[in-house]
């Protein structure tokens, strides 16, 4: 059913897309209209019993800055290997660690931990083909090339009908229907122009007003220091590069004991432990995903899964399985036959989750114990 969006978008003309224009008044926060609906996909007249979710880390993919740096053939080959779980998927969701636009001047200064990422527009059709449901721009590059990329990333995603929050004074949540379930969605970030997650007033808040609008709440978040040396998930706050990214803990925990159904996080650049905490779940990173440029992919900072899993209508967490993808240079996420991510993710719970509600198996399954 998700293809059926392909046939919206072809009628429609990103030319335009990367002209400047105003915020939509519908979506600033404070006004009482801050969630974005999508309605595009045909309808069930019933809710199911179980419901599936497929959660993805970061997506770049690809840019033009400094200089092109794009896999061949349009993107349309990044996706082959994992598309199948995300396209079946009730919602699928993910973070655009980027802009979709094609111009624009980036606002970052040059310096060795600077980087700023321009995807064109014309990629834009490679994220419905794989069937993203949701993208949370509350991340450290939605503002590479300020309120103009920022803006042409909100209309490429409109014209796809893929739904996205999580920029402070634009959008704050959004639902999303799909077969006769409404599924509210918001994001977090550490950035001054983001949500952000160390503000628990206003995750409070955000919460409050979606969970009456919809039957499964989702929260994205961008949080926790970076690199291979980070791969566990501390106790407190975490800090890097001068920055306060958040204790995750914490934060995620709060966001489950004030209506969350599933939180799902990103921003290491590696993956991390899950957790059921009080019958729901939670994903502390789940690194980059798609990133065939511009970024280190060695190592575990390839590792690139997808995580699958199985709730029941009220949003309690019922299996999943982490499905192992490892990402190559240029290439995109492709199968990793050794399961060696899910094994990574499975220590990791070992290591850093107490008593954890849950078992992960050597191949990925994840059950309740």
């Amino acid at each position: 059913m998700k293809s059926l969006l392909l046939v919206l978008f072809s009628t429609l003309t990103l030319n335009s897309v990367c002209s400047s224009t105003a915020v939509k008044e519908q979506d600033v926060v404070g006004n009482g209209q801050d969630s974005q609906t999508s309605n595009l996909k045909p309808q069930a007249s019933n809710q199911q019993d179980t419901l599936t979710i497929a959660m993805t880390g970061d997506i770049m993919m690809g840019t033009t800055f400094p200089s092109n740096q794009l896999p061949p053939n349009e993107g349309r080959d990044i996706f082959m290997d994992t598309k199948e779980i995300t396209l079946r998927a009730n919602l699928a969701v993910g973070n655009l660690e980027g802009t979709l636009c094609d111009g624009g001047q980036t606002k970052k200064k040059p310096g060795p931990n600077c980087y700023a990422f321009r995807t064109p527009t014309s990629f834009g059709p490679r994220l419905t083909e794989a069937g993203y449901d949701f993208l949370s721009m509350a991340n450290n590059h939605s503002n590479d090339f300020g309120a103009f990329g920022m803006e042409s990333t909100e209309k490429t995603l409109d014209a796809l009908g893929i739904k996205y929050a999580g920029v402070k004074g634009r959008v704050r949540s959004a639902i999303v229907e799909r077969d006769g379930v409404k599924y509210g969605v918001c994001a977090f970030g550490h950035n001054s122009y983001t949500l952000n997650h160390n503000d628990l007033n206003t995750v409070k808040s955000i919460l409050d007003d979606l969970r009456p609008k919809c039957d499964i709440l989702v929260v994205s978040f961008h949080g926790g220091a970076e690199g291979r040396t980070h791969t566990h998930l501390p106790k407190g706050h975490e800090f890097f590069l001068g920055e306060d990214r958040g204790d995750l803990r914490t934060f995620t925990h709060f966001c489950i004991d004030n209506g969350a159904d599933v939180v799902y996080g990103h921003g290491p650049h590696v993956v991390r432990c899950v957790e059921v905490y009080k019958g729901h779940f939670i994903a502390y990173s789940l690194g980059n995903f798609c990133t065939p440029y511009g970024m280190n992919l060695a190592g575990v900072t390839g590792y690139a899964p997808v995580v699958e899993i199985k709730i029941t209508s009220d949003g309690k967490f019922v299996e999943g399985q982490i499905h192992s993808f490892i990402q190559q240079k240029g290439k995109g996420p492709r199968r990793d036959a050794t399961n060696s991510v899910a094994r990574e993710i499975r220590n990791l719970t070992l290591s850093d989750i107490q008593n954890s509600a849950i078992t992960i198996s050597e191949t990925g399954r994840i059950t309740l114990k």
